[in-house]
């Protein structure tokens, strides 16, 4: 007979405290033996206390300052240490039709504020049996079908384009600097800014790779990390290491380039 972990752990990132209050009393009434390691307020803290405490289900709220609820998932897929069972994900969200459509198209579980208490017990029983379905399956890497779920769901996220880019306008002091699109390499996300980087030249531009990726076409510019996109015509090599990573070399850059877990699958021969 399949157990559940003697004292599962969870981390809850809510950016409403009140909504986070709740949602953890509704939980200690629900599952009584679930202890909740850490909460968070923002995307960004979620994924650093996540990584601490190694919780087994993790609840993410969709909107949340620094990242969203999906970009914290993607985050933890892609630095979540191997040999360690990676959490179950929890998506809380407002009611949204398109959102709600998005999740039960890939079986993910989500809760909707405010949550229902038979709702949040079906939640749960899924949670508990998934669990001791896992420590009977011993499965310490980050599942296939997870890797999966998410690649749709961020792929859903972004699913509405914006007209596409045909120049980045890059400012230095009183100068605008005009970059054609097709001379792009790549773009890296650095702090507030984004790296715009051609054959010869980097600039920097204060635009998030969020608002950046509905304006450029997917089939020519792929994102490979959830800090990169690379234009596919610029990779020379991929080569592919034992945890799953891939490392890109481009044509005529002395530089070397990580591709995830995430999109390692972008990556296969002909």
């Amino acid at each position: 007979m399949n157990t559940l972990p003697l004292h599962p752990k969870a981390v809850l990132a809510e950016d409403e405290p009140l909504l986070a209050a709740a949602l953890q009393a509704d939980l200690a009434r629900a599952w009584p033996e679930l202890r909740i390691a850490a909460t968070a307020g923002d995307g960004l803290s979620a994924v650093t206390k996540a990584l601490q405490h190694r919780p087994d289900v993790c609840f993410l709220d969709i909107r949340m300052p620094g990242q969203t609820g999906l970009e914290a998932a993607q985050a933890l897929a892609e630095e979540w240490p191997e040999g360690t069972p990676f959490p179950l994900l929890v998506f809380v969200t407002a009611y949204d039709q398109y959102a709600l459509q998005a999740f039960e198209a890939q079986a993910v579980d989500y809760l909707v504020k405010p949550v229902d208490a038979s709702r949040l017990a079906a939640c749960v029983d899924r949670l508990q049996r998934r669990l001791a379905d896992r420590v009977q399956a011993s499965q310490p890497a980050v599942p296939d079908v997870t890797l999966e779920q998410l690649r749709a769901l961020l792929a859903t996220a972004g699913a509405q384009p914006l007209p596409r880019l045909e120049v980045i306008q890059a400012s230095v002091g009183n100068t605008v600097h005009m970059v054609p699109l097709a001379e792009v390499l790549y773009f890296e996300a650095a702090d507030k800014y984004l790296r715009v980087v051609t054959a010869d030249k980097e600039h920097l531009i204060r635009l998030s790779l969020r608002e950046l990726l509905p304006q450029i076409d997917p089939q020519q510019f792929w994102q490979v990390h959830r800090s990169l996109v690379v234009r596919a015509t610029a990779i020379h090599t991929a080569v592919r290491d034992e945890s799953g990573k891939v490392y890109l070399q481009l044509r005529g850059r002395a530089e070397r380039l990580t591709a995830s877990r995430l999109y390692a699958h972008l990556f296969k021969g002909m």
